[in-house]
Parts: C-alpha cells; sequence; structure tokens
C-alpha cells in the first residue's frame, strides 16, 4: 500500500503545468509564482508530487514545493515514455500524460527529489553556459577552416570570426575559473582528492563534484554508474537473439561524455584502466568498448576515492574500485 495519501503526476510546459491526482483528478495551474501557491494549497497533506525532469520548465517548481516541504520526485522522461509506450496508450494529451505520471509514481518506486543549495544551482548552470559556448567555438572555427581553404574571399568575415572565436575563448575562461572558485568554496578537499586520480580532468571533477553532491546522493559504485548511464545493457532471448552488449545511455549525457574524453588520457597514465584497455583490447574488443570501460573504471575509482577521503593509491583503489 502506497504510504502517501495521494499522488499528483505533473506535465509541465512553458505557461502552465497540468495536474492529475490520483484521488481528485486533472485540473490546471499557471507555471508562475502564483500558480505555484494556488497548487500549493491545492495539494493534500502528506501527498507526493512526481514530474518529469524538462529543463528550465520543471526546476523553480521542485525548488519551490521541496522548499514548501511537499515530497517531491523528478523523474527521467525516458522512463515515462516506456511507460507509456508499455500501456499501448493511443491518445497523447497535456491531460493523458499527467495522468500517466501520477500512475507511474503509483507503480514505481520513484526518488525523492534534493533541492540544489545556490553553489550547485550556479555550478550547474555555468555547466550548461560553458557547453553552448564551447559549441559555438568549435562551430566558428570550423567556419575560419571554411574561409581559410577557400583563400578568405571576405576578409571583414573572416575578422568577424576570429574575433568572435577570442571573445567566446575569453568567456570560457572566466566560466571555468568562477566554476573552480565555487568548488573550492564547498569542497576544496574532495576536489583535491579526484585531481589525485591520473586521467581525470579538473573539469571533469568539478561535474562530478556538483552533480553528485559530494557523492552523497549515492550510496554504491554502481548506482553512481548506471546514473551516468555507462553499465552495459544485455539483449540475449532464447537461442535467437544475441545482441551486442551496449552501454544502457540512461543517465547523465555530460558526465558520460567527459568521463569518456578522460579514458583517452587515463589509457595512458592510470596503471589500472590501462590494464583493463590492454586485456578487452587484446580479447578482440574494440577500442570504443574498451575505452567505455575504462570510463565506468575511472568513475568507480572517483567513488572509493571520494568515500575513503584517501587520496589516489594504485593498489588501495584496485581493491575498492
Amino acid at each position: 500500500m502506497n504510504k502517501y495519501s495521494e499522488i499528483y503526476g505533473l506535465d509541465i510546459s512553458k505557461d502552465v503545468f497540468d495536474v492529475y491526482g490520483s484521488q481528485t483528478g486533472h485540473t490546471q495551474f499557471k507555471n508562475d509564482e502564483r500558480g505555484f501557491k494556488s497548487f500549493l494549497n491545492y495539494v493534500s497533506k502528506g501527498a507526493l508530487v512526481v514530474m518529469e525532469a524538462t529543463g528550465y520548465y520543471h526546476y523553480r517548481l521542485a525548488q519551490f514545493l521541496f522548499k514548501s516541504g511537499v515530497c517531491v520526485s523528478v523523474v527521467n522522461p525516458l522512463s515515462v515514455k516506456r511507460f507509456i509506450q508499455m500501456k499501448l496508450a493511443k491518445v497523447k494529451t497535456d491531460k493523458s500524460d499527467a495522468k500517466a505520471i501520477c500512475e507511474y509514481g503509483q507503480m514505481n518506486g520513484v526518488p525523492l527529489y534534493t533541492a540544489l543549495n545556490e553553489v550547485q544551482s550556479e555550478c550547474l548552470q555555468l555547466f550548461r553556459l560553458l557547453d553552448s559556448y564551447i559549441k559555438q567555438s568549435t562551430a566558428s572555427k570550423n567556419k575560419l577552416h571554411g574561409e581559410e581553404t577557400l583563400g578568405i574571399p571576405s576578409k571583414f568575415v573572416y575578422r568577424s570570426l576570429k574575433r568572435h572565436v577570442k571573445h567566446l575563448k575569453k568567456e570560457i575562461a572566466a566560466i571555468e575559473e568562477r566554476l573552480l572558485a565555487l568548488v573550492k568554496q564547498d569542497q576544496q578537499y574532495q576536489l583535491t582528492l579526484l585531481n589525485s586520480i591520473p586521467g581525470m580532468g579538473v573539469k571533469t571533477a568539478l561535474f562530478l563534484i556538483v552533480v553528485t553532491d559530494g557523492f552523497k546522493k549515492f550510496e554504491t559504485a554502481s548506482q553512481l554508474c548506471s546514473y551516468v548511464g555507462i553499465t552495459p545493457t544485455i539483449r540475449l532471448s532464447g537461442s535467437s537473439v544475441r545482441g551486442r552488449s551496449r552501454i544502457s545511455k540512461v543517465g547523465n549525457k555530460k558526465l558520460r561524455n567527459l568521463l569518456f574524453l578522460c579514458a583517452f588520457s587515463a589509457c595512458k597514465h592510470n596503471k589500472a584502466c590501462r590494464e583493463i584497455y590492454e586485456r578487452l583490447v587484446n580479447k578482440g574488443k574494440s577500442k570504443k568498448l574498451a575505452l567505455i570501460a575504462v570510463a565506468n573504471k575511472l568513475l568507480k575509482q572517483a567513488f572509493a576515492i571520494a568515500k575513503s577521503g584517501r587520496p589516489y593509491d594504485e593498489n588501495f583503489v584496485s581493491k575498492l574500485a
């Protein structure tokens, strides 16, 4: 039997959010401060509010409800999508989605949301902006290369692109400096510990600390690996289906990409990671699969070091990770 007095499923869009209560049915509120307060008065005591992670749209409401003492769960949109597909639903509206999220919360043990503090919130904003600027910088550099290949038909365009790349480089450096300062303010010792791991980049260490709340959100390394999405999924059925094992990719894409980039360096400088890479390649496995295994190993090393409070020691880490 469910321990909550009622479960509300929320489908959130830019202007409104649809609510479906397990007992009260459907209603709708404005996605602003007034709407938040109206919904807070509407929610019954001891209830659980379930919503999908929808980027900017869900964040303010989740923070508001958490700080108001309401139990909140923010779930993976892909999990809800699979749940709806499993039910063979033929209707898709905001109301039907809210109802499906409510039913998903009733049938599954959903994790409770923990509000971000000011430092974590700013760090995540900075990482999003950093991603955007890096993509812009890469695109501008590619355009510069194209102009050079064409023999620079327009000097004005070429100079404009050069200025843009220079400006982005300056902004990227400023963001990285701010990120480092914020994490040092809260988690200086943990940052030092993670930086002791051969192959672990500063940016990856920063992001790991921020998204895991200093590794407090996870009790085991396997939970963390599942969150990142670098655990293998097995495709076997009967005697005929023998699908290739792949990583799940149901997790934090940004962190997964950062770890994959770190894997290249870890293969050279991290003894345990190098041994895994060489063993898999020698078995005939693809280099990409071997690098994914290295990324997984790096993550387990980071977890072991963060939880133990001891700097990197290849013998100690080998026993725990």
